[in-house]
């Protein structure tokens, strides 16, 4: 793992806080597998509060059920790491932040601990929910090295958070 990752993710901090300062708009983040580094990334950013508003690491199923207060039904035949999950993470981070726009990653960094839902090592998803405006990406690393792919998952979400971003500039 790379020591400095937050000095290499705050040019493109930069950049994703610039995109959304010019729109007036906001962001929540759902960190899953990534354990703080997406929310921690754009916290680098002077001034965040402008727009940032918050957010949680869903890294168990209470922090999930409070985070999101959604009932165990919603999460029903989901399962963790999937597009469906991280999307359903990114719509309710969002709305219970109101917030403009919702970022949740969902993954299994594996090294030596199993995901509850059985999710492989190494694969994250991750999903953005903006304004009339939803997608989701899958990252496989193929490696069980856990700090290797919290770095790798971070990076993925943010470098996909702001390509959605440019796709609506």
């Amino acid at each position: 793992m790379n020591t400095n990752i937050l000095q290499e993710l705050h040019p493109q901090a930069m950049r994703i806080a610039s995109l959304l300062r010019t729109r007036g708009e906001k962001v929540a983040v759902a960190d899953g597998a990534t354990g703080g580094l997406i929310a921690a990334a754009l916290l680098t950013v002077p001034g965040a509060l402008d727009f940032f508003v918050g957010g949680g690491v869903v890294y168990s199923f209470r922090a999930r059920d409070v985070l999101f207060g959604l009932p165990p039904e919603a999460y029903k035949g989901m399962r963790g790491a999937s597009e469906e999950y991280a999307l359903l993470q990114a719509r309710s981070i969002r709305e219970n932040f109101s917030a403009d726009w919702g970022l949740a990653e969902s993954g299994s960094v594996g090294g030596g601990s199993s995901h509850p839902t059985g999710a492989d090592a190494g694969t994250s998803c991750a999903a953005v929910v903006g304004p009339n405006w939803e997608w989701s990406t899958v990252t496989e690393t193929g490696s069980d090295e856990r700090i290797a792919n919290m770095e790798a998952f971070t990076r993925a979400a943010l470098k996909y958070f702001e390509e959605c971003l440019n796709e609506l500039a």
